[in-house]
Parts: structure tokens; C-alpha cells; sequence
């Protein structure tokens, strides 16, 4: 039980942390996210709303959340 709760914030720090480096610096760290990623703002975005949301138990705006995160890997910039 207690593993899994500090597996758990460990994971929501690492999701914050890679939210936060997106949103703020408009790319993502390491060598397979930045390609995977195309949108890291609205990628990011997203992450952090995914964290409030279970915060504040919304499943509406984990939903948008969760879009956010899926436009951002998908959505190319507009010229």
C-alpha cells in the first residue's frame, strides 16, 4: 500500500515536472519525447490539467486534460 502511494506521487512530480518543462519552455527534455511531441505547449497544458483535475475530482476537465495531451502529439503548427 505504502509502495504504491510514493510510486504514485513519484509519478505525479515526474508528470508535473515534464508539464511545467513543456508549458514554460516550449520544447520536451530527452531524445523520444520531442519527436513524439509536436505541440509541447498544448502538450503540456494538458499535463497539468490532468494533475488538477485529480486534485479537484472533474472528471470534465480531465477530459479536456487528456484532448489537450492528444493535440499536442498530433496537431502540427500552423504556417
Amino acid at each position: 500500500m505504502l509502495i504504491g502511494l510514493v510510486l504514485l506521487l513519484v509519478l505525479a512530480i515526474s508528470w508535473a515536472v515534464l508539464g511545467m518543462h513543456a508549458l514554460l519552455l516550449g520544447r520536451m527534455p530527452g531524445r523520444r519525447l520531442p519527436r513524439l511531441v509536436r505541440q509541447p505547449r498544448l502538450w503540456g497544458t494538458g499535463a497539468l490539467l490532468m494533475l488538477v483535475s485529480w486534485n479537484v475530482r472533474s472528471p470534465s476537465l480531465l477530459a479536456v486534460g487528456v484532448g489537450f495531451v492528444a493535440l499536442g502529439h498530433v496537431m502540427k503548427p500552423g504556417r
